[in-house]
């Protein structure tokens, strides 16, 4: 069964899991889709080609599933697609995706977002995800799982920011951040590694040791950033540290935060 406040209005061709509650003067498009016991406080907006999946809550005054805040979108369907378990606070805007940039906008498991924050269109972000107050995630970024982001940082359009990094507040983040990498200054800057982060996860001290090691081979080893992550790759077989490299020889449109050597 469904609960739905009487002051609420959910098209018709809106389908709803087993469980959801629509709190008072909500708004739910037709090809909107709630998963099983998906929570909306009130007052929260669910429109365009949007899926939300199983256990998430959306709290007052959020827009989920709006258009791309593009001048190149011109009215075609994309979409955006949230994982479960989500926790989504007030005036959180999520926008679907373009048809330049994959068409689809995805948002994985087990996040927080806070409040104020916004994901543009085409952004990818992974599981376990946390967004503090008004942070800015421009288009076409991705943001690996368990990363980080300290309130009114600001992310910058085709930016990636690897696995288990983290970003200090009122920091501007205008190159790709590596794999546990710690961003904690308002120019952005490479300070270190997010090493609470690390034993947080319950990584030994030999695997921490492993990506110390690997950082500063990043930062102090001769030639470019990338012939130094292909002489690291020789010499290192850690799984973890084989993020990093893979992480920095993939493909970018954006250049690296640099260890500092």
């Amino acid at each position: 069964m469904s609960g739905i406040h009487s002051t609420a209005i959910v098209d018709p061709g809106a389908q709803l899991g087993e469980g959801v509650t629509i709190g008072p003067f909500s708004v739910i498009g037709p090809k909107v889709v709630l998963g099983d016991r998906v929570q909306l406080k009130s007052h929260v907006v669910v429109t365009g080609t949007t899926e939300i999946g199983e256990d998430t809550s959306i709290l007052p005054f959020s827009v989920i599933g709006e258009i791309p805040q593009d001048l190149k979108y011109d009215g075609e369907e994309t979409r955006l697609v949230v994982g479960a378990r989500n926790r989504i606070r007030e005036h959180v805007t999520m926008n679907t995706g373009t048809s330049g940039g994959g068409g689809i906008t995805r948002v994985g498991d087990d996040g927080l977002f806070m409040a104020g924050c916004h994901v543009a269109h085409d952004v990818q972000i992974g599981n376990r995800v946390i967004l503090a107050n008004s942070v800015a995630v421009a288009g076409h970024a991705i943001v690996e799982d368990d990363v980080i982001l300290g309130g009114l940082a600001g992310v910058h359009q085709f930016v990636r920011i690897g696995q288990g990094a983290i970003i200090g507040g009122i920091t501007r983040v205008v190159r790709d951040v590596i794999p546990y990498g710690m961003v904690q200054t308002t120019s952005g800057e490479l300070e270190g590694l997010n090493l609470i982060g690390l034993k947080r996860r319950g990584l030994s001290r030999a695997d921490i040791g492993e990506i110390r090691a690997a950082y500063q081979a990043l930062g102090q080893e001769e030639g470019t950033f990338q012939d130094r992550a292909r002489k690291l790759a020789e010499a290192n077989k850690n799984d973890l540290v084989r993020n990093i490299i893979d992480f920095i020889t993939t493909e970018s449109d954006r250049s690296y935060l640099v260890p500092k050597g």
